[in-house]
């Protein structure tokens, strides 16, 4: 399967990382620039893995993080 999705680093961010889907089908995941690099990669590794995984279709985000982070 593949996606196009472009990754950001934002200054300022009160969480890891955050995930949109834009109107063309893509994504775009802002990752919090304040991290160190390998905190950065598993931000972006745990963004794949909700786009991989369709989590934008569901409704239970507490089913979709639980899930997600028994995947990473």
């Amino acid at each position: 399967m593949s996606f196009d999705y472009q990754v950001y680093l934002l200054d300022g961010m009160t969480v890891n990382e955050a995930v949109t889907e834009n109107e063309d089908g893509s994504y775009t995941i802002f990752v919090n620039k304040n991290l160190c690099e390998s905190k950065r990669m598993s931000a972006i590794k745990h963004a794949l893995s909700h786009i991989k995984n369709f989590d934008f279709g569901k409704s239970d985000v507490q089913e979709i993080e639980s899930t997600a982070h028994e995947r990473v």
